[in-house]
């Protein structure tokens, strides 16, 4: 379990400082070697002395602000907010309930879409709030990643309540990624770099440590929000397009739009350690990138095949090939990594649109305005 001190940040020599004004001492009365840590914790941030990893300054002082980008960030996130249950699913249900409403290679689409996302949102949270959030040592950063943890519990949400709504078996659909071998391959893939972050003996301050929270940042933002969401969400929102599980799509479409948000911000946070640690960026470390990245791919690519082993809505597996290759391409541009494809296309010009994190936000423009004139309430 770890110490308010540890889960905020302070040195050792704050810390003591702290004990000492915490136990009722005047600071002259610390101990000699406290002062200087006192006279430290008592100065005024700076914006020039944060940084993203191994920060010294007070996380606990949001501004003065040094990262614009991630304050606002969290502002667009806050103005998008939206809830599952505010969505219809009586057409669905009508839907899932008529023998010939879907073909079984749809029905078989759907749960197993579900099996992935049910714990994935719940995974991702985890990392944040167990791991990631512990080692960023910028307040406004850290306030994005608590905004994008009840991100993560709205998704779970939604993926409860389609499950829910349809009468599915939930304890099947949420033990997927235990009993099918395609998402617990992803998943296993995942895990390792969580219980890196996550192990309350790891801290950061040397190379080889910084260079984890490098990878696990680059893994969960490039791979995970990046690459392994989007299988899934080319299919619920191809059925959508079609006019099925129109309430299912419709989530799946605010949830697009959050977490290419988060993947956006975890790519900023990625390029600003980067810039403030060159010396992590070196050739091995890029390579073993690139690699993660060609796995992720391969097993990206076998869920597709898993999910529909036969084509359905105009899509086939070795479609997908080509559109995880184009996106790992995207992510690698992203980060400053050679692509791994040169040359792979997108499959789907559609999906284009809600990928381009602008013009989401003109797609959903119409409920960021209701949102936002909700929330002015009146007292009269």
């Amino acid at each position: 379990m770890l110490s308010f001190e540890e889960d905020f940040g302070a040195t050792a020599g704050q810390q003591l400082a702290q004990r000492a004004i915490g136990r009722g001492l005047d600071t002259a009365e610390a101990p000699a070697a406290a002062a200087p840590a006192v006279a430290a914790a008592a100065r005024r941030v700076s914006a020039d002395d944060k940084r993203i990893i191994n920060g010294q300054t007070d996380v606990n002082q949001l501004v003065p602000f040094k990262y614009e980008w991630a304050w606002k960030k969290y502002l667009d996130a806050c103005a998008n907010h939206w809830m599952p249950q505010e969505i219809q699913m009586s057409r669905d249900i009508a839907l899932w309930k008529d023998p010939n409403g879907l073909t079984e290679d749809e029905r078989r689409l759907v749960k197993r879409n579900l099996g992935f996302f049910v714990t994935a949102d719940s995974l991702a949270a985890n990392n944040i709030v167990l791991g990631t959030y512990r080692h960023i040592t910028a307040p406004e950063c850290r306030q994005y990643l608590l905004r994008q943890a009840f991100e993560e519990a709205i998704h779970t949400h939604a993926y409860q309540y389609i499950v829910e709504s349809l009468g599915l078996d939930e304890s099947e659909v949420f033990n997927a990624y235990h009993e099918v071998a395609s998402i617990r391959a992803k998943d296993e893939f995942l895990i390792p770099f969580i219980d890196t972050l996550t192990n309350p003996s790891f801290r950061t301050g040397t190379p080889e440590a910084d260079q984890k929270l490098l990878k696990s940042l680059i893994v969960f933002a490039c791979i995970m929000e990046g690459l392994f969401f989007y299988v899934g969400f080319v299919q619920i929102l191809a059925l959508g397009r079609q006019n099925k599980m129109t309430g299912a799509a419709e989530q799946y479409q605010y949830i697009l739009r959050d977490e290419s948000m988060h993947c956006n911000f975890g790519i900023d946070l990625i390029n600003t350690v980067k810039a403030e640690n060159p010396h992590l960026w070196t050739p091995e470390f890029r390579e073993e990138m690139r690699q993660l990245m060609n796995t992720a791919v391969e097993l990206e690519y076998r869920y597709a095949e898993d999910t529909m082993p036969r084509g359905v809505l105009g899509l086939n597996a070795p479609m997908f090939k080509e559109y995880l290759r184009y996106i790992s391409n995207r992510r690698c541009q992203q980060i400053g990594l050679e692509p791994l494809f040169p040359g792979a296309n997108n499959p789907f010009p559609w999906m284009s649109e809600m990928i381009d994190l602008k013009k989401e936000r003109n797609f959903f423009e119409a409920r960021v305005i209701e949102y936002q004139t909700g929330g002015a309430l009146s007292w009269e």
